[in-house]
């Protein structure tokens, strides 16, 4: 079967991606005849050398943007290289129908480290946590199957705690503003349950009520979870060099920004 062949095979499953070992399994060719139809196929735009043995389809639908929906092969993407992944950030408010920004860049969050990819017009920038979830992953489905997304909780916090790689609280503001409206106290129950990052649950907090001005059955979980153990002032956009100075909310949060979304 030739490489051409094989990728109709998967096209017609509804796959878009497919790993050197699988191609050697279905094509009984040389591994030299194997990579010479495959560096064509490249040339030609028709799939993309994503990582190392691992290749997208391009559809011609696709084939303007030379890029492919990342849910259409996260899941399989991730199952190649080991790891345990969600879509978040701003990739994941897309879904949540926060995603007003045109973000051309995906979003992912896994367990090992890996290089973020831009090929073509692929643009993946990945993040690491060492304390993976145990809730707050949401299963989800696209034509090729499941992929996994932060729920609007978890895509919050992830926002907030990252807030300085991600052009800081009021270039999200409108995001977190949308987000909110999706987030329910099971979704806040969950996270607590688990979520190692106090400071980050104050920020929450802090948002909720002060600027995001949401139903108070929202932040009320934070604030009986917080009393439990002490917690400590913390600004609201870390500056390391500087230190929080008066406060005049619960939430021990120093607004040491002014807030105005960038929209």
């Amino acid at each position: 079967m030739d490489i051409s062949d094989y990728i109709k095979q998967l096209q017609s499953f509804e796959e878009y991606s497919f790993s050197w070992d699988e191609l050697v399994k279905k094509c009984h060719k040389t591994d030299t005849a194997l990579k010479r139809e495959l560096s064509r196929l490249v040339a030609k735009k028709e799939i993309v050398n994503l990582r190392k043995g691992f290749y997208l389809i391009i559809p011609p639908r696709y084939s303007k943007q030379e890029q492919l929906p990342v849910q259409l092969f996260a899941h399989k993407l991730f199952d190649y290289l080991d790891s345990n992944y969600y879509l978040g950030f701003y990739s994941a408010a897309k879904f949540h129908g926060a995603g007003h920004q045109q973000v051309q860049r995906e979003y992912v969050m896994t367990d090992k480290s890996f290089p973020d990819i831009k090929k073509s017009s692929i643009d993946i920038h990945f993040f690491t946590t060492s304390k993976w979830p145990t809730k707050n992953i949401l299963e989800k489905k696209s034509d090729a199957g499941i992929f996994k997304i932060s729920s609007p909780a978890l895509t919050t916090v992830d926002l907030i705690h990252h807030q300085t790689k991600l052009g800081g609280i009021n270039r999200m503001l409108a995001i977190l503003e949308e987000l909110s409206e999706e987030i329910n106290v099971q979704d806040i129950e969950d996270l607590l349950s688990w979520y190692p990052h106090k400071s980050t649950l104050q920020r929450l907090g802090f948002l909720l009520e002060d600027e995001l001005q949401v139903e108070s059955n929202l932040y009320e979980p934070i604030k009986e979870y917080l009393k439990t153990s002490k917690y400590y002032p913390v600004l609201l956009s870390p500056k390391s060099k500087e230190r929080p100075g008066a406060i005049h909310n619960n939430w021990k949060v120093d607004v040491n920004i002014k807030i105005e979304s960038d929209l």
